[in-house]
């Protein structure tokens, strides 16, 4: 393991002054030389002090750990067979990627139908969900997946109306809502999340009465950062705003001073913050059975990379309220603004985590207790990470997060759509034509689908759907391989550990021992 950009980051937009001569213990140059201006992290802290905490420029940017951490989901192999078929007759002629399905089903009822194993999770109140939100949300809608809208969404809304401390509207919400629910055809659904202020605001309650949301998610953390959620902030007026409706805001929007090094151009952005959550058992329970008394169909939780017995918690808490679904969310992945060495140095990582919870539901599990559905979230971005991540779960998971690819396709979808309305199409992306109908390889599939409607289809939600098309193709073909045809039948059995060290963390088989029984048999018969 090794993670050597100590006081350097393209995160940061920080380097070192000697590239190739560095001090691994401290990241410093070896040689820190009087009359630097201060390139690196610990020079640039000294003029711009907090700012250098979190990744920039906000707002366009999504970031994720640069650390390399002891195993990953490399650290498996996907283990296929040349004999048999399971949801298929095994039949060459019959048993083809193309049968394989990927539909399934999420919840305490199943009443959630996905055409897709996935999970938009969190989109919040950042500029870059927001800026992207028409890509995503449709995106996911057409695919057949599910969104959440994340934290601190009306909050953060200028055009947010309230009373006695209750959100009365939301246009930033309602759009967010409607975008997904216009274009979904009955697959994947719209969850609302919320945090400690959302809470507060009664957010949840908002959605569900007035925007027609049935299923909500609470929220314990994330992968990323174990405090709660930070955006910046450039107008005076919206921090001071912000503070009144009761969030942290830094430094304080109201203080005569403050205001006018603000004025002066001596920072240029306020921090807001959002409260730490304080998990009991009791008032988990009391907050889940006061959402479904609200109307809520679907009760969600997710919680991130913390230390294992608040994934018990988050585990155990999950199975008494008979949730529909746990997501678990491990260290290394981020879409907002956590603090970039908080993101890189905190929290369990993803195949740690994700082993911990197969053991804890097992456990429940054996005990004849509830197991919800679960999801693992934290670094997947390819078919290949979603077989292993669905085995090493498995049967418990029945779905995987992404969210930075998803807002990485919906911006590279909404900046070709640009470019071609600019008529400055690049070269990389010209080869293969000058018209959205020619780039996007599934614009003829969609034009059928939606006929008039077409013409209203972002080239964001292009992108998102192209994506998830190609995940689509690549997830059957790897289950193919296993002769699986359907999710339910992907087993533990169907990845291997690369290393004793991996089998030993994860319970998955080492490769030499995979099918030692079988191999037995066989050379004997």
């Amino acid at each position: 393991m090794s993670f050597t950009k100590l006081n350097r980051s393209a995160a940061t937009l920080t380097k070192n002054r000697t590239e190739g001569s560095i001090s691994p213990t401290s990241g410093m140059c070896v040689t820190c030389v009087d009359g630097c201006i201060g390139m690196c992290e610990i020079g640039k802290s000294a003029y711009r002090a907090a700012e250098v905490l979190y990744p920039q420029p906000f707002g366009i940017i999504t970031a994720g750990a640069e650390k390399e951490y002891p195993f990953d989901l490399s650290h498996f192999s996907i283990m296929g067979t040349a004999a048999g078929a399971y949801g298929c007759e095994a039949d060459s002629d019959k048993a083809t990627f193309e049968k394989v399905s990927t539909e399934t089903t999420i919840g305490r009822n199943k009443d959630i139908k996905l055409k897709l194993p996935f999970i938009v999770p969190g989109m919040g109140s950042t500029n870059v969900a927001k800026n992207n939100w028409a890509g995503i949300a449709i995106g996911a809608a057409i695919s057949g997946a599910i969104l959440t809208v994340g934290e601190n969404v009306c909050g953060m809304d200028e055009e947010s109306e309230f009373k006695n401390g209750r959100v009365l509207r939301s246009p930033d919400m309602e759009m967010r809502v409607r975008s997904f629910q216009d274009w979904s055809d009955g697959y994947g659904d719209v969850v609302v999340q919320a945090n400690v202020e959302d809470t507060r605001l009664a957010i949840q309650e908002y959605a569900i009465e007035k925007l027609g949301v049935e299923t909500v998610e609470l929220k314990w953390g994330q992968g990323a950062k174990d405090i709660g959620g930070e955006v910046k902030i450039k107008s005076l007026k919206k921090a001071q705003e912000l503070k009144r409706r009761g969030y942290i805001v830094l430094p304080d929007p109201e203080e005569p001073n403050i205001i006018a090094a603000f004025e002066k151009g001596s920072f240029k952005e306020f921090e807001r913050h959002s409260r730490l959550g304080m998990v009991e058992e009791e008032t988990f329970m009391k907050r889940v059975d006061q959402l479904r008394k609200a109307g809520a169909k679907r009760v969600f939780l997710k919680t991130g990379a913390y230390r294992p017995a608040d994934l018990a918690r988050a585990v155990k808490f999950a199975s008494k309220a008979k949730l529909d679904l746990l997501t678990v969310d491990g260290a290394g992945g981020g879409t907002g603004m956590s603090p970039w060495r908080m993101m890189n140095e905190w929290g369990v990582p993803s195949v740690e985590l994700w082993s911990l919870t197969h053991q804890f539901a097992k456990k429940l599990d054996n005990k004849g207790e509830y197991v919800p559905d679960i999801c693992f979230a934290g670094c997947v971005t390819f078919e290949d990470q979603i077989f292993k991540a669905l085995a090493l779960g498995a049967p418990y998971v029945k779905a995987v997060g992404m969210a930075r690819s998803v807002v990485a396709a919906a911006m590279v979808g909404k900046t070709i759509g640009k470019r071609v309305t600019e008529g400055q199409i690049p070269v990389y992306v010209e080869r293969f034509g000058s018209s959205v109908d020619e780039i996007f390889v599934t614009a003829p599939e969609l034009k059928h689908r939606f006929g008039k409607r077409y013409a209203d289809l972002p080239p964001g939600a292009m992108g998102v759907y192209s994506y998830f098309a190609r995940l689509s193709q690549g997830l059957r073909q790897l289950m193919a391989g296993n002769r699986k045809f359907g999710l339910s039948y992907i087993t533990r059995d169907d990845i291997a550990s690369l290393t004793k060290e991996a089998a030993d963390i994860s319970g998955i088989s080492y490769i030499l021992d995979v099918d030692k029984d079988e191999v037995e048999k066989i050379l004997k018969g």
